[in-house]
């Protein structure tokens, strides 16, 4: 309650309610899919919207924020699924170890940006991949600020 995240209701069995002043809901646009493996770039459009609290999903306005589906097993050791969606902000600003959107000589794949020696390369978190060291370009198209899990439904018996 002092931290300001809980209100106390008099009247209410369940005495804690959280503030709905403290939630801002924002519609992020999703790009179509980004390739968790290597793929050929394909031309994105927006395929649908996903609305999120700004705060929850670690999202900054203005900072150009989308949305990828990804397709692929090349992020499993990150925990990054087939059909999850990642929210992405596109920002000039890339750290080492930080999972990324990027454009490697002509194809697009979703890896965690690796410095080692001064040369940057992606790396997948799947033994089964490759090492991805550009040989003419790296464009990183956005940083990854937060994770959608796809959930599957059990069928019931």
């Amino acid at each position: 309650e002092r931290k300001g995240f809980l209100n106390r209701h008099a009247r209410k069995a369940r005495a804690l309610i959280t503030p709905a002043m403290k939630v801002r809901i924002t519609d992020i646009p999703i790009y179509g899919q980004i390739p968790a493996g290597m793929s050929a770039l394909t031309e994105q459009t927006v395929e649908g919207h996903v609305s999120l609290d700004m705060r929850s999903a670690n999202v900054v306005k203005n900072r150009g924020t989308f949305a990828l589906r990804v397709r692929g097993d090349s992020m499993i050791g990150a925990h990054i699924l087939d059909g999850d969606i990642v929210i992405l902000e596109d920002t000039k600003e890339v750290h080492n170890g930080d999972i990324v959107a990027a454009l490697i000589d002509g194809e697009t794949s979703l890896k965690r940006y690796v410095v080692e020696h001064g040369r940057p390369y992606l790396k997948a978190e799947n033994p089964r991949y490759p090492d991805l060291v550009p040989a003419r370009e790296l464009k990183i198209q956005g940083v990854m600020v937060s994770l959608i899990r796809k959930q599957e439904r059990r069928k019931r018996q």
